[in-house]
């Protein structure tokens, strides 16, 4: 059994339902602490397809990259919510400074995009934005797991389970 690590989820409204709700589900059943970090604390949270919501543990302004072992982007619109504000760049910033495992699916890259992470990364993501992709001097590539550095990322819903094995191998999970 692995040592149980903390795991944040940064979430917005909008976000693609199954991208949330399966890599989480699989972090708890894994015995991973998972924080559903949104811009504000005690936010409600809507999927856009309308079969989930979640509520937001704590506020970007009130926690520290240093301690999560790794980052998950859902994707949907909840990306473009968050790519914008300076303190989720800043949080992802530190996390990949630190190593951490920043896992992002469909339109999570948006957000690494937006804080300026991508230069000389090879990544995947919802074909729609390859070109902010390559515009933020990343190279994006059509398949369906990506793994480069400390970057774990996917396109879409069909692609989860291999965005969950690369994400839980990286956590220390061998096993899926």
């Amino acid at each position: 059994m692995t040592k149980a690590k903390k795991v944040a989820f940064l979430l917005a409204n909008d976000f693609e339902d199954s991208e949330m709700k399966n890599p989480f589900d699989e972090m708890v059943k894994n015995g991973h602490e998972t924080v559903i970090i949104s811009l504000k604390a005690n936010e409600e949270l809507k999927g856009k397809q309308g079969t989930i919501n979640y509520t937001s543990h704590l506020g970007i302004k009130e926690v520290a990259a240093d301690d999560y072992a790794a980052v998950i982007i859902p994707g949907g619109k909840s990306p473009s919510h968050l790519m914008n504000d300076a303190d989720v760049q800043a949080f992802v910033q530190k996390a990949d400074k630190a190593g951490a495992t920043i896992s992002a699916i469909c339109h999570g890259p948006q957000v690494l995009a937006a804080a300026g992470l991508l230069k000389g990364r090879t990544l995947t993501a919802f074909p729609g934005i390859s070109g902010e992709i390559e515009a933020a001097g990343g190279h994006f590539v059509d398949k369906e797991v990506v793994v480069d550095r400390n970057l774990v990322t996917s396109r879409m819903p069909e692609d989860e389970p291999a965005f969950i094995r690369e994400t839980l191998e990286r956590l220390g999970v061998n096993a899926w």
